[in-house]
């Protein structure tokens, strides 16, 4: 028969466990108000600078210089490519880092098995530590941009990367993360940096209404580009923090609930214990009775 101590014992255990997760439910939910906030001050302008550069796309397409223009050329066939991987730097928030990181080795070996060189970058612990543990050769790392986005240091990750891409150096830069859909889901986002992709919708329709002078073109590009590149990997870094606050808070949610269906197991669990130990006690003491009569 169970030890009653042992299951008091186990109850005060679950209990403060579903204490814990309740807290930390309680902390997500102020962390994700606030990152939702910023991250919705912040999607203005990452889609209203996603359609200049779309514009620019189909300005260059139009004047037919984007073919030699390598921020614009279509590559279905690179050599040499580069990944950049964003994760949470902690855990506790259910499948969040493995679907990114699931979503980068599937990307890794698509480019891999066209004969590609697949260089990783990645922002975020826990990326960081998979990959070190199971000795994945990593370009650049940083553990302290996705806990907390800020422009500087995303700039800072970033134009390293920038800086390849027009020495040659690389073909393609992928960027992967979980992205904020709503409170209670997140989706994988694999999004092509560079070559920068004209949406199909912007190809049709009338011409654009956007005329660059020849002289101001590359420098205006350039300088576009930059902005582009910067914003749109600080965007990510938002729209990740973002969801990993949404993981977790729903993480936490249902380790109250487990908690709280396995404090009841365990109550009732006790309660028939405590009662079938009551009952042998009161066979006993009557067997005894009996005895002396």
């Amino acid at each position: 028969m169970a030890n009653l101590k042992d299951i008091s014992r186990q109850i005060g255990s679950v209990t403060k466990t579903q204490k814990t997760t309740k807290a930390m439910k309680l902390v997500s939910t102020a962390k994700l108000r606030k990152a939702r906030q910023i991250r919705d001050e912040s999607v203005v302008y990452s889609q209203k600078i996603s359609e200049v550069m779309s514009e620019l796309a189909r300005v260059k397409d139009e004047t037919e210089e984007i073919v030699t223009d390598r921020i614009f050329a279509k590559n279905d066939n690179p050599k040499n490519v580069d990944i950049v991987v964003i994760t949470a730097d902690k855990g506790l928030c259910g499948s969040f880092n493995h679907t990114t990181i699931h979503n980068v080795l599937k990307t890794k070996k698509q480019y891999e098995a066209q004969g590609a060189n697949v260089r990783l970058l990645s922002c975020g612990k826990k990326a960081c530590d998979y990959f070190n543990f199971n000795k994945i050769t990593l370009q650049k790392k940083s553990t302290n941009i996705s806990s907390a986005p800020n422009y500087e240091l995303a700039k800072e990750f970033i134009e390293g990367v920038f800086e390849d891409f027009n020495n040659k150096k690389t073909d393609k830069v992928i960027l992967i993360y979980n992205g904020f859909k709503n409170m209670l889901t997140q989706e994988a986002k694999i999004k092509t940096l560079l070559p920068i992709e004209m949406p199909q919708e912007s190809k049709q329709g009338d011409g654009s209404a956007m005329d660059i002078e020849s002289s101001d073109s590359d420098k205006l590009l350039q300088e576009l580009a930059d902005k582009y590149i910067v914003f749109s990997f600080y965007y990510a870094l938002l729209d990740s923090l973002t969801a990993e606050h949404s993981a977790r808070m729903q993480a936490m949610d249902n380790a109250v609930k487990n908690a709280g269906e396995k404090k009841d197991e365990l109550t009732i669990f006790y309660n028939k214990t405590r009662q079938a130990a009551i009952t042998t006690e009161l066979v006993e003491i009557i067997s005894g009775v009996e005895s002396l009569k």
